[in-house]
């Protein structure tokens, strides 16, 4: 049976291990991960365009990829389907019900290659190549009228689409939260 009195020293000597384990630089876990490992997950794309992969895409051959691996969740059209939106919405956001499309409400044309590219299609994310997202995002970007229905984008000309609400985002961010650096070393000592 335990009392308060065989507790407590429990406790410390718990409490002491957990501290000296902290102390330690390596806990004896784990390994380093591999340049081939931080690949397979550094698969983001920044508005930069940084990341963007070798590879191209026309709208015409968009249009045939989205028929068969967008069209079932979006409809034939980029907004009639059972999920999100992808077109219209224009000119909507300032009312009091706006609509969030590609076109309307995302700043960047690399933020739509990026989500397609790890997230779509919903049934089995991450199966395009290279070629069939950026068809794809010049697709979905032409149902919008923000490309020319002869467009063709790769990793140079992405980055250069102005998208329509480009300007419409609050710079810098004003909640405090974002904007923190994250400590890379030595960061017990507060360094």
């Amino acid at each position: 049976m335990f009392t308060y009195k065989t507790i407590i020293p429990i406790v410390l000597v718990s409490l002491a291990s957990a501290d000296a384990a902290l102390a330690q630089d390596d806990y004896g876990l784990g390994r380093e991960a591999t340049d081939k490992e931080i690949a397979g997950w550094n698969i983001d794309v920044p508005p930069s365009g940084e990341g963007l992969p070798d590879g191209s895409g026309s709208v015409s051959d968009g249009k045939l990829v989205y028929q068969s691996q967008c069209q079932s969740c979006h409809g034939a059209d980029g907004q009639s389907g059972q999920m999100d939106r992808l077109v219209g919405g224009k000119g909507s956001l300032a009312s009091d019900t706006p609509v969030k499309t590609v076109g309307s409400y995302w700043p960047y044309a690399t933020t739509l290659y990026d989500y397609i590219h790890r997230a779509m299609p919903f049934h089995s994310p991450q199966s395009l190549s290279a070629d069939q997202t950026y068809a794809v995002t010049a697709y979905v970007l032409h149902l919008n009228g923000i490309v020319e229905e002869d467009t063709t984008l790769d990793a140079s000309s992405l980055p250069n689409i102005q998208m329509p609400n480009r300007d419409g985002f609050i710079r810098p961010d004003p909640r405090p939260d974002v904007n923190a650096e994250a400590c890379m070393s030595d960061c017990r000592s507060g360094g």
